[in-house]
């Protein structure tokens, strides 16, 4: 089983970062860079395999939304993945970069609904920019995360097609058979099936009580590795940026319920940190 890395933004914040406002993590980016590679290397430290850069947040088009330029975003991308490398020097940590779902630009929690008012067209323009950045950084894989609807995943996959290094796709749902959008897990599992490099296919930020009917339905379509990485549980509040109703039981107690799962890749996303990262590796090395 692969180990990837927990909540950027929950390590952050336990470090005395101060994670609010459009670029969340990108934020910190900006203004403390040297915080973010402490928080990445205390996932490393934790015994991560690989850690995920904090570009979910940054796009051209986010940073113009709010006032930056567009170039300012190019050299945070890359910036985000040069981190991370520096993070990771000296050990056999990978470094995965996060490509976050189009909602994230739009600051308004719409990755957890699914509803957006742009085309494919649109979509596929946006990720293709982006993506392209991101590879010019030269990252080990890529994380393309949080993904709520089939037409973002239709875009993804178009944009996808010509990537030439390791990637994973996983989506953001809130029910055990439906994305945010409310359509159907399988449906969605198909548009990416088949993609050359795509080496795992599964969730990320969603409650640790569908990972399994929802990794279960994407494995039955893909037959490749599932991959889960999902938040501490509840509910996203967008008027306090707060989890509402975290689940008690903590992360590593889920590897025994999913222990005869799909799942090949596990961590963690909002809520969990660098010791729950710790406890994982513990659990996972005590197995073998």
């Amino acid at each position: 089983m692969h180990l990837i890395d927990g909540g950027l933004s929950t390590e952050l914040e336990r470090l005395g970062a101060v994670i609010e406002g459009e670029l969340w993590t990108g934020k910190t980016l900006l203004q403390d860079p040297q915080l973010v590679q402490q928080a990445h290397r205390n996932f490393v430290e934790a015994g991560a395999e690989i850690i995920i850069t904090a570009s979910y947040q940054i796009s051209r088009q986010g940073f113009e939304e709010i006032g930056l330029k567009a170039d300012d975003a190019v050299n945070a991308l890359r910036n985000s993945v040069a981190i991370a490398f520096q993070a990771t020097a000296g050990t056999s940590c990978k470094v995965a970069a996060s490509v976050g779902p189009f909602g994230a630009v739009l600051h308004d929690g719409s990755e957890y609904r699914g509803d957006y008012k742009v085309s494919q067209n649109q979509l596929e323009d946006f990720h293709a920019e982006r993506i392209e950045v991101l590879l010019s950084a030269k990252p080990d894989l890529l994380a393309v995360e949080t993904i709520p609807n089939i037409l973002e995943a239709k875009a993804l996959r178009n944009v996808l097609q010509d990537v030439k290094i390791p990637f994973w796709f996983s989506f953001t749902a809130g029910e055990k058979t439906k994305l945010w959008s409310g359509e159907p897990i399988e449906e969605a599992a198909g548009v990416i099936s088949g993609l050359e490099n795509l080496i795992a296919a599964g969730v990320n930020c969603v409650d640790p009580e569908l990972v399994l009917p929802l990794v279960t339905s994407i494995n039955r379509v893909t037959q490749i590795p599932s991959i889960a990485y999902p938040n501490c549980g509840g509910l996203w509040d967008t008027a306090t940026n707060q989890w509402l109703g975290a689940h008690r039981r903590k992360l590593v107690e889920w590897l025994e319920i999913w222990k005869d799962s799909p799942i090949e890749w596990i961590g963690g996303c909002c809520g969990t940190y660098s010791q729950d990262i710790s406890e994982l590796r513990q659990a996972i090395d005590e197995s073998l």
